[in-house]
């Protein structure tokens, strides 16, 4: 049917769709919804940390394995349990055309230990006692207490020394990037940084184009008038676009992860039986191979297949509508007038979201749960999750989010609910929190493994995720853009060596 709709499209505003700029040497990517905030310590969505990855640096950064490598630092010693030094790489500038030193490194950490920042990073640095400079490209980081986990919370992009509240606006980082232009719900102009530390861009800058609908990024891609779409398009309508000779796709292995959020607060999904139950009611094979076309892997949990922490041996919840209804008979709730209760989902209007809710819906109908629907654009949708204001929702936690066993912390530990961390159920399990804060205590990751491989059994059996699917990256371009490498993580950093061949440029012209 979408496949359809595309070419019914195609025909009806082939003359209607225009390339928002002229330079064929700037790159044009469709993005799903607009930044909520340029300020990388707040913006959490995925377009904020899209766009944070092109315009700013990491301390430290994670490489193509899922190890914490350096960034912006040059090295990173650990002279103690409790001392982490980083030294940093001179001569970086930013933007503006001062040079990064220590004061931007020391303002950017210590901003995050300022109650009056609402940042859900901060709970990531509870554990951190000073954050001081020793000299001018050196940063001594001090915690309270040993914590193994620590360099990959240096995985933050560093903001200018004094960045206030008018930065979401106007960032200036140290990126391949510079921020030009925000104009509201329909682009964010990137121009290429000549003096990046790394070497300029193989392009002359980027047009991040919003188009909401998966259906017009897929026609758009096919009229020219958008470059590339990452990870953003329907596997029904990438199906459709790899027939078309003037595109391409490329495939990786991803990170990324879909699940479905439970509010623990709920007076019905308090039950883990309920919760397991939804959780075998749910076809994840139907989903990834009708509405994924293949495109993605059952998830077992939160950690990707790559991660070194990665627990194999877990509960999972294979498709078993029979033992979903006994747990429901179990937890009390005997089928009434062809129902046992109802609940309300809240997704984001993309369209997979929607056909997957259908799908979830049926599934649930199945085993006597009456599934209301509810969809929202993004933002009021995030902003929902963000207070708490739901029964359930599905999200997906992206890039290198999930990429370091801490960020089971970050979601799962009591202490870290909104605005600290992560935890927008409201889970507590007193067991895991112990195992938790054991865990980051750790400097041995050998030591760490066997706490993380506990941790991962317990929340698979306390179901305070419902784990869909691990997506397969999927990017869609034109072909005559060359200069792709995908990192497991996707992060958008690999658009400064994606270039159009020359022959394509005089054509353009």
């Amino acid at each position: 049917m979408r496949a359809a709709i595309l070419l019914v499209l195609t025909l009806l505003v082939s003359g209607c769709l225009h390339r928002p700029t002229d330079n064929p040497n700037v790159i044009v990517v469709g993005v799903t919804s607009g930044p909520n905030n340029l300020d990388p310590r707040i913006g959490t969505d995925d377009v904020s940390g899209k766009i944070s990855q092109l315009v700013f640096n990491n301390l430290m950064t994670l490489d193509e394995h899922l190890q914490v490598v350096p960034d912006l630092a040059e090295r990173l010693d650990h002279p103690d349990p409790t001392t982490w030094v980083a030294t940093l790489r001179p001569g970086v500038r930013f933007h503006d055309g001062h040079e990064l030193t220590s004061a931007d490194v020391v303002y950017t950490f210590r901003s995050l230990l300022d109650p009056k920042l609402l940042s859900p990073r901060k709970g990531a640095y509870k554990m951190v006692q000073a954050i001081d400079a020793r000299d001018r490209y050196t940063v001594v980081f001090t915690l309270k207490e040993p914590f193994g986990s620590f360099p990959a919370q240096l995985v933050l992009p560093i903001v200018p020394d004094g960045a206030g509240p008018a930065f979401r606006e106007h960032p200036v980082g140290t990126g391949p990037y510079r921020f030009v232009a925000h104009v509201v719900d329909d682009r964010v102009e990137l121009a290429p940084f000549v003096d990046y530390f790394g070497g300029r861009p193989a392009n002359e800058g980027l047009v991040l184009r919003v188009v909401p609908d998966d259906i017009m990024r897929g026609l758009e891609l096919r009229k020219g008038t958008i470059d590339i779409v990452i990870n953003d398009l329907a596997p029904d309508v990438v199906y459709q676009l790899q027939r078309d000779a003037r595109l391409q796709v490329v495939t990786s292995p991803g990170t990324d992860y879909q699940y479905v959020g439970v509010n623990l607060r709920d007076p019905i999904l308090q039950d883990v039986r309920v919760r397991q139950a939804i959780a075998y009611a749910i076809d994840r094979d139907a989903i990834i191979k009708y509405l994924r076309r293949g495109l993605a892997i059952p998830a077992s949990g939160m950690l990707p297949p790559m991660s070194w922490a990665f627990e194999p041996n877990v509960a999972t919840y294979a498709y078993d509508p029979t033992k979903a209804r006994a747990l429901l008979d179990d937890a009390g709730y005997p089928v009434k007038d062809g129902i046992r209760f109802q609940l309300t989902l809240k997704v984001s209007n993309l369209e997979f979201n929607r056909l997957q809710s259908t799908v979830i819906q049926q599934n649930l109908r199945d085993v006597g749960i009456a599934l209301d629907i509810r969809t929202y654009e993004f933002a009021t949708f995030y902003a929902d999750v963000l207070k708490g204001n739901f029964q359930l929702f599905t999200l997906q936690w992206v890039g290198g989010a999930v990429a370091d066993p801490d960020i089971l912390r970050r979601v799962f530990h009591s202490g870290q609910v909104p605005p600290n961390g992560f935890n927008r159920g409201f889970f507590h399990n007193a067991r895991i929190d112990s195992s938790l804060d054991r865990a980051a205590a750790q400097d041995d990751v050998r030591l760490a493994r066997p706490i993380y491989d506990d941790v991962q059994r317990e929340v698979a059996l306390d179901v305070p995720y419902i784990s869909l699917w691990c997506k397969t990256n999927v990017v869609v371009a034109q072909r005559s853009l060359t200069g792709f490498h995908l990192l497991p993580t996707l992060d958008f950093i690999f658009l400064k060596n994606v270039s159009r061949t020359t022959t394509d440029q005089r054509a353009a012209r």
